[in-house]
């Protein structure tokens, strides 16, 4: 899964599910989806965004079966874990005498496109959910069992307002939350830095014909001059020096060695040579603060995040050239900022004012002054899903395993399923038995699993999808259905 199979510059306007399962090859995913917050957001009137909206409320209708026969099919522990949920949400109200299942719909709705965020990244690739402490909790659960608890990278709390609305009865709520994964070991990463604020600025008290700087220790001093450590002789001085003789010498034929009036060594590092400071996993800095009515980049749109965060966050885990991929891009800011990055991009959202907003934001916002036309010419819109390319779906038809597992302790009787991983299947029906006794018969990879499934679950007796019947003929049948 080398190339994309997609333009740069393209969005999407339909379910994003739908896109994503037709998409390969994404170096960078960003989402900032609905947070189950059981309301429905739209852009004021009179702002770049009028006439956007979305809906943050999820029920039982909204769930589709085939996405939770998939999950079933695919992910074991994910089921177990959504049905824990359903179970856990089905409190029945004693005014209302309803069940509430909003927890569960959401998280159906979350896990099978996480499901295929994962598929569409390439082994490099990495993943950042934005969130806020309504869900964060369970979706950090889906994106352990999904992309794997070794594969998290970090949790980052974004300031999202300087002022928190005053609670009665709570402390008021400033940050929202990014969990960022990869999808393996091999990912990128890179250092990004950040302008240095007031009090990091203040060690820089020194000036000379180059500028400011500020003075770095270059002798052991306290716990640093620990019994053992060498001692050598510079400029005349015999110190527990914390670098070897031949970088301090380079230092002071370069002018960075500084002596005190009371005789100490220390080098000069100029702030003119210091690209900022190392970011965190605490975005509280001015740089990413979040966007006032004022700003250049305010269009009005719910939720709109500034352009500095999603820069910071591209920088951290993509290179020029690489695809950076927003399912839910709203008012498209991962999209200018990919682009101000010089990254490829690609953008799903269920409303057309994503298109208009891209092409509006890229020429206020990105180009030139004598390319204000280009983007009119290079943004692609479509409305139906592209078709994937990688060798997995060359004909743009899901294929999964038909498998046959037997147990020495059933005989006679064979389980008949499906699944995408048949190691991972094997292992679970392996650690529920202390025993060890479960065998993998028989697999078929094909288009037809489903119609395979069912023509063998008819055909045989069947009890708690296990079927009796004599394993060559089950075989047999699954291997000539036509």
């Amino acid at each position: 899964m080398n190339q994309s199979n997609i333009k740069n510059r393209t969005i999407f306007c339909k379910d994003n599910l739908e896109i994503l399962r037709g998409i390969n090859s994404i170096d960078l995913i960003y989402l900032d989806p609905p947070f189950n917050k059981n309301k429905t957001f739209s852009a004021p009137i009179g702002s770049s965004a009028e006439g956007a909206s979305f809906s943050d409320v999820f029920r039982e209708e909204d769930v589709k079966d085939e996405w939770i026969q998939e999950i079933k099919e695919d992910y074991d522990g994910l089921y177990k874990f959504l049905n824990n949920v359903k179970e856990l949400s089905s409190i029945t109200n004693t005014t209302s005498n309803k069940h509430y299942l909003y927890n569960y719909c959401y998280l159906c709705y979350m896990a099978i496109r996480f499901i295929e965020m994962r598929r569409v990244l390439k082994d490099t690739g990495s993943i950042y959910l934005h969130c806020d402490n309504t869900m964060g909790h369970y979706l950090k659960i889906l994106l352990d069992i999904i992309f794997g608890e070794k594969n998290f990278r970090n949790s980052i709390i974004w300031k999202k307002t300087n002022s928190p609305k005053s609670q009665s009865n709570t402390i008021g709520n400033q940050y929202d939350i990014l969990y960022a994964y990869s999808k393996g070991e091999d990912f990128k990463f890179n250092k990004v830095y950040k302008k240095l604020d007031e009090e990091s600025l203040i060690p820089y008290s020194y000036t000379d014909e180059k500028g400011k700087f500020r003075l770095i220790e270059i002798v052991a001093r306290g716990l640093q001059n620990y019994e053992g450590r060498k001692q050598f002789k510079f400029k005349g001085v015999l110190k527990p020096w914390l670098y070897k003789i031949e970088q301090l010498n380079e230092w002071w034929e370069e002018g960075l060695i500084y002596k005190t009036k009371n005789g100490n060594y220390n080098k000069k590092q100029y702030l003119k040579d210091v690209e900022g400071k190392l970011i965190s996993d605490l975005f509280t800095d001015k740089e990413v603060s979040p966007i006032q009515g004022s700003s250049k980049e305010y269009v009005g749109y719910p939720t709109q995040k500034p352009l500095a965060l999603l820069e910071r966050i591209i920088k951290v885990s993509s290179n020029e050239g690489d695809i950076v991929l927003d399912p839910f891009c709203g008012c498209a800011t991962t999209c200018i900022a990919s682009e101000k990055l010089k990254r490829k991009w690609i953008g799903i959202d269920v409303s057309v004012k994503a298109y208009e907003l891209v092409k509006e934001r890229l020429k206020k916002e990105v180009a030139n002054p004598d390319d204000l036309l280009q983007y009119d010419k290079e943004v692609v819109f479509f409305t139906e899903p592209p078709k994937r390319t990688d060798k997995n779906r060359e004909d743009n038809l899901i294929r999964k395993y038909v498998y046959v597992i037997s147990n020495d302790a059933f005989e006679g009787k064979y389980k008949v399923g499906i699944t995408q991983n048949i190691k991972a299947k094997l292992k679970n029906y392996q650690t529920s038995d202390p025993d060890r006794g479960y065998k993998l018969r028989h697999t078929k990879y094909t288009h037809l699993f489903r119609e395979i499934e069912k023509f063998i679950h008819e055909k045989y007796k069947n009890k708690h999808e296990w079927v009796t019947g004599n394993l060559k003929d089950i075989i047999n049948d699954i291997e000539n259905y036509k």
